[in-house]
């Protein structure tokens, strides 16, 4: 696993920004924007290609400084006729801070306002894909930091104009490859066309090679020449619009009401269907809830989605002011000394910056929160504690001229029929109708039919609330063989215990007795003297997946799974989608899941790895099951 190696601002004696790991300039010394314009945009044929467009999808091969970026957003801004949405979709191996950012833009002071938002929403330096929700959420920028040679294969789309920049091909040769302009055509949406200012042979004969027809056209400044493109493949459109954007939404947890949101946000029409009195009544109630990513050594898919997800819920919020949250940090120590050795080597493997993760030694943790601990661990200096009611209210009601929530309304069936799924009553009452039905009803939704081959299972999870005055302070989040918080409306969450499979919602003594005694072996003696019966809690059911991922794509019909099925052959119900079980992480994962939902009804550039996407896909348990009956059967012959 490599780290992320950022990039260092450099200036020629002109003061144009160089890279001397490539020795070559970022742009033109002769005015970057109109380059930008002249090469890229007019290459592109744009503005006129995306005007009057619902969607349009921009890929770029080197994100650099953002110049590209800058100069596409601001026309788009500048057009009337523009199209609704504009995807910029932009690889980079080696990122700049945001400091140098900020620097390097200062030169282009006609996109200094857009500037100022891309630096404020400027993710940290860590692999992987990074959505930026930019002019209220119209623009959005899906950052791959990474190495697009091997990156453009992790990523799905389906591109209208590639932006083809990076260092020249005698420098950065990686990036002008065959293999890569292979790459691009699978990406490429019918008509797609491309630009770039290289006219290197091998490089018109890879993409020549890969089915685009090229043309030479007059360059920019001192360059004769440039080269533009388009793909002739006349394969069809593999991410089509959807036909109709109405949507019933079964739940108001923390999942179903960021899934609203996230499709309210795109336009959609949303019915949420809610059987309680009041959305985030079940799982989703807690008083507060912890916000980290969980690291690993060996970065794997879980330590991944947790990383996105982690950065996906602080973006949200941020777009939420009403959400009650804080960023106090989280202190994660070790369980015991061989765990706390795995915690330093992983901080040492995976190069986070040091605002999101560092390790620090049992001294400083212990001075930190002002009590001795037996070892040290992670600290996340921006992670800290969300209210899960509060960001489900507020995501609730965001947009509601496209946002309907219907409270003690509780769903009995769902039919199909022509017109798309109806959600009933007891009594066969019509509840709501419509193309699309997202099934967000956590343990419960194993009830429905159509859902109850799931694998998902009810645990229980007791949290155990204390008088704040009860304890010594605790300003942030504390977490070992549990998790305790800071007061929160003059509480101190505890907790919380876990039992697969039990669906009791009765308050516990002895999981108040749990939850305090793994509050006094974490910090010794911190909760000493407190009667567990005397105290007060709440009881979640959770919806919990048998690898502990989530659950989130559209629903495979499970009679149609056989030994030989690939995930991305198997039937699915037609507009039928579940975002399932989250477990104890919904406040990390449900606007990552919502974002990822949104982007497939939509058929827009997916905000996670392939890899990841299948890791999180349905089918995933039928292909399982399928494998494990012919291995049985084998087993028996």
């Amino acid at each position: 696993m490599d780290t992320l190696q950022p990039a260092r601002l450099e200036f020629t004696p002109d003061g144009t920004p160089f890279s001397s790991a490539f020795g070559d300039v970022y742009h033109s010394a002769h005015g970057g924007p109109s380059q930008a314009r002249h090469v890229f945009l007019g290459g592109n044929d744009l503005p006129q290609r995306w005007q009057g467009r619902d969607r349009f999808v921009v890929l770029e091969t080197g994100f650099g400084l953002g110049l590209n970026f800058l100069a596409t957003w601001q026309a788009w801004r500048d057009d009337p006729q523009r199209c609704r949405r504009l995807h910029f979709v932009s690889f980079e191996k080696h990122p700049f801070t945001t400091a140098d950012l900020a620097v390097a833009q200062r030169a282009w002071p006609e996109f200094a306002h857009l500037a100022v938002e891309l630096q404020a929403k400027w993710p940290p330096l860590m692999p992987g894909v990074h959505r930026l929700h930019l002019d209220l959420g119209r623009v959005i920028l899906t950052l791959v930091f990474g190495d697009a040679t091997t990156q453009l294969r992790a990523i799905d789309a389906s591109v209208d104009a590639f932006f083809l920049d990076g260092f020249s091909p005698a420098r950065n040769p990686e990036l002008w490859t065959a293999e890569l302009c292979r790459a691009l055509a699978r990406l490429a949406a019918p008509g797609a066309t491309l630009a770039t200012w290289s006219v290197a042979g091998h490089v018109r004969e890879a993409l020549a090679a890969a089915e685009f027809d090229l043309n030479k056209r007059p360059g920019f400044a001192g360059k004769r020449e440039m080269l533009v493109g388009r793909f002739r493949s006349r394969r069809p459109e593999r991410h089509p619009l959807p036909a109709e954007r109405r949507a019933i939404v079964i739940g108001a947890g923390i999942a179903g009401s960021t899934a609203a949101h996230a499709l309210a946000a795109a336009g959609w029409q949303v019915t949420v269907l809610e059987q309680a009195n009041a959305p985030a009544t079940g799982a989703s109630g807690n008083l507060a809830g912890v916000l980290r990513p969980l690291p690993s050594a060996d970065d794997n898919r879980l330590s991944r989605l947790t990383r996105a997800g982690y950065l996906a819920t602080r973006a949200l919020l941020g777009r939420l002011p009403e959400a009650r949250w804080s960023a106090c940090g989280v202190l994660h120590l070790g369980r015991e000394p061989t765990h706390e050795a795995q915690q330093r080597r992983a901080v040492a493997q995976l190069g986070w910056p040091p605002d999101v993760m560092q390790f620090i030694e049992r001294e400083a943790a212990s001075k930190m929160i002002g009590w001795p601990v037996d070892t040290g661990g992670w600290w996340f200096p921006n992670g800290g504690w969300v209210q899960p009611p509060s960001l489900c209210r507020a995501a609730l009601a965001a947009f509601p001229e496209r946002l309907t929530v219907r409270c003690q309304t509780p769903v009995d069936r769902l039919q199909h029929t022509a017109r798309g799924w109806q959600a009933l009553a007891a009594d066969g009452e019509v509840l709501a109708e419509a193309p699309v039905l997202v099934m967000a009803g956590g343990h419960a939704a194993t009830r429905f039919t159509q859902f109850a081959w799931l694998p998902q299972r009810a645990a229980r999870g007791q949290v155990s609330h204390l008088p704040a005055a009860a304890t010594p302070p605790l300003d942030v989040v504390l977490c070992k063989l549990g998790y305790a918080m800071p007061a929160v409306d003059g509480l101190r969450l505890i907790g919380a215990t876990l039992q697969s499979g039990d669906t009791d919602p009765t308050l516990r003594h002895i999981d108040h007795q749990e939850n305090l005694a793994r509050l006094n072996l974490s910090l010794r003696g911190f909760a000493a003297g407190l009667d567990p019966a005397a105290l007060a809690g709440r009881v979640g059911i959770r919806p919990m997946s048998p690898d502990r991922l989530p659950i989130v794509g559209p629903l495979p019909d499970p009679a149609t799974a056989g030994p030989n099925s690939r995930l991305h052959q198997l039937p699915r119900q037609p507009g039928l989608w579940c975002v399932q079980g989250f477990g104890a992480r919904g406040i990390v994962w449900s606007a990552l899941m919502a974002d990822l939902l949104v982007s497939r009804l939509e058929g827009e550039p997916l905000p996670l790895e392939n890899d990841l996407v299948d890791a999180c896909d349905p089918g995933r348990f039928l292909l399982k099951a399928a494998r494990r009956t012919i291995a049985d059967s084998d087993d028996t012959t």
